[in-house]
């Protein structure tokens, strides 16, 4: 099971801490003078793949450390629609001022595994690694790939130093050359004093060719369709490895999974998965209601 660094879970939960209370909460203020004993459920409603419960935990104890938490379902595993997924005891107005920001973590990063492990789902039985890409949201990459793996999937690079990858951009500004992908290919060979893999971008078959001439360790298929990649895995002939890349859907990735891809790159895990319904319910014990009344 992946594990978040603590330190990277304080840090982000701050944030939203600070965001969302920096000035206080007028209503919450308004409404009650006095502590207020209460009982809160989170509960899941859709299947889901957990991810956020220790976010979610460490935003209620940042709010107040007086709270009593019970999780019921750790990150990574499965929960039902209606689960209950964290219990929490303690003063009603923490829970409140604790509640959006703890939800937001538990919604976006569970939307985030549960959609990386359809994907998955999607191509089992083929030898092939779903990626995530560096499409996701500032602040938040460390998250949001672990969320990732947690629902199955591969991380590819975390930041530009971790590999060499060779886009159309860059080629733009190689365009001089005869050759422009196996050029760069090879000026990559050149700069690495460690062993950074090479990944370079190809949009059609001729590119294949240069890009097998430089010899990098990947080939990235950027936008083709099936019949394309098929083409280019056979001309490649696993002298590099085969990664697709491009307008990859739930309808689409088991195609290419199936053309002959060896990894299969999707922004979307990251930048468009939906978020999870997740609801909190309160409610408040009998004997404080009788005393409140």
């Amino acid at each position: 099971m992946p594990t978040l660094p603590a330190a990277d879970i304080r840090r982000t939960v701050r944030q939203g801490l600070e965001e969302d209370l920096a000035q206080g909460d007028a209503t919450t203020a308004a409404l009650f003078s006095t502590p207020i004993p209460a009982q809160a459920t989170i509960i899941a409603q859709q299947p889901l793949i957990v991810a956020g419960m220790a976010a979610a935990v460490q935003t209620f104890l940042m709010v107040d450390p007086s709270l009593q938490l019970s999780v019921s379902k750790q990150d990574g595993e499965y929960a039902k629609d209606g689960e209950v997924l964290l219990r929490i005891d303690g003063d009603g107005r923490s829970i409140l001022q604790a509640e959006r920001v703890a939800l937001n973590f538990l919604q976006h990063l569970s939307g985030i595994a549960t959609v990386t492990q359809q994907f998955c789902r999607a191509v089992r039985g083929y030898p092939v690694s779903i990626l995530d890409t560096r499409k996701t949201l500032p602040g938040w990459r460390r998250l949001q790939k672990w969320a990732v793996a947690l629902g199955g999937g591969t991380n590819h690079r975390y930041s530009l130093s971790d590999g060499i990858l060779i886009k159309d951009n860059h080629l733009v500004l190689l365009q001089h050359h005869r050759r422009p992908v196996e050029q760069a290919c090879r000026l990559a060979q050149r700069y690495r004093s460690r062993r950074l893999p090479i990944i370079v971008e190809v949009e059609s078959l001729s590119e294949v060719r240069q890009a097998l001439a430089g010899k990098p360790d990947v080939i990235l298929l950027d936008n083709m369709e099936p019949d394309m990649v098929r083409r280019a895995v056979t001309i490649i002939k696993k002298r590099a490895l085969v990664e697709v890349s491009g307008g990859i859907t739930l309808k689409r990735v088991r195609a290419m999974a199936a053309a002959g891809a060896d990894r299969i790159s999707i922004g979307a895990l990251t930048h468009s998965a939906p978020a999870v319904p997740v609801s909190l319910v309160m409610t408040v014990p009998r004997r404080s209601r009788r005393r409140h009344q």
